[in-house]
């Protein structure tokens, strides 16, 4: 079956990395691993054809994607 939306835990996880910036963090907050919201993370990238997170530089931030969706997903 083709997914046509985000699914929730994609989405959860894409606002709680995003409001803590740490993948770990968000993980804590949760109750998964830090693997598991990475996984969550590369699955909505895959499903919008965009990237959130920039995986250049050691410190986390929002792309400009990232921090359009974070700002709408709040708007709604």
């Amino acid at each position: 079956m083709i997914e046509l939306f985000p699914g929730l835990r994609s989405i959860r996880a894409f606002d709680a990395a995003a409001q803590h910036l740490s993948f770990t963090s968000a993980a804590d907050d949760l109750g998964v691993t830090p693997a598991a919201i990475s996984h969550q993370i590369k699955e909505l990238e895959r499903q919008l054809g965009i990237s959130l997170f920039p995986r250049t530089s050691r410190s986390m931030r929002l792309t400009r994607e990232g921090e359009i969706l974070h700002t709408a997903a709040h708007e709604s």
